[in-house]
């Protein structure tokens, strides 16, 4: 009867801490492209709105005179954004190969152009040549910069919050290099890099859409 009240947690023995710890790296997995997913959606709407507009052109009220956002500030705020998300691929890689000093320095360096590109995607916004309101393109355009502004940030804080937790097991686990070990807080570091890395292309790819529909088209 004893035995019968003796409290049990989860993690008894070391098959269900290694299930705790494989349910918590697919959780990981899945919830990194279950958000993008969700992002996905949203800039669809932007997508939809651009096209829809751009094809029935209603009074000819779509892009009077061919106005376009400022191009320079554009391709800036382009450039540094592409420049993240290879620099968090690149990272990753290196990651895998057993390089986490690379790794670190790709990130810290991502960060920063992530957080130039966020600069400049502020800036741009105010200076525009048109109202938001003036035509179909700039509607769309000021509502495409908002959102980037909110795709960079979440860029640049989950690549930062990533390098921190590295620099962190690094500085916390024993070894020489505990974020390679076996230890549940290094595993789910690198489960994390990879979904955060996964995030980073979804971003170079759209922005490259984003980037030819508002800038070159």
């Amino acid at each position: 009867m004893t035995n019968t009240l003796k409290p049990t947690g989860p993690s008894d023995s070391p098959e269900e801490r290694e299930y705790e710890m494989r349910a918590l790296i697919s959780s990981i997995w899945t919830g990194g492209r279950l958000f993008i997913g969700i992002y996905t959606f949203m800039l669809a709407s932007l997508v939809f709105s651009y096209f829809y507009l751009r094809s029935s052109n209603n009074g000819l009220l779509w892009r009077p005179n061919h106005v376009t956002g400022p191009r320079s500030f554009g391709l800036l705020v382009f450039g540094f954004s592409l420049t993240t998300s290879i620099l968090a691929y690149v990272g990753r890689k290196r990651l895998v190969k057993g390089s986490f000093s690379d790794f670190n320095v790709a990130a810290w360096s991502g960060v920063v152009t992530g957080l130039l590109a966020l600069l400049l995607q502020i800036i741009e916004l105010s200076h525009l040549g048109f109202f938001p309101g003036s035509s179909g393109y700039a509607s769309c355009f000021v509502g495409f910069g908002v959102m980037n502004i909110a795709t960079l940030t979440i860029s640049a804080y989950w690549l930062e919050t990533t390098a921190a937790r590295g620099l962190r097991i690094r500085r916390e686990l024993p070894g020489d290099n505990p974020e390679f070990s076996s230890h549940p807080r290094a595993r789910a570091f690198r489960a994390d890099v990879a979904a955060m890395a996964y995030f980073q292309v979804f971003v170079a790819l759209t922005g490259a859409l984003l980037f030819a529909m508002f800038y070159l088209m």
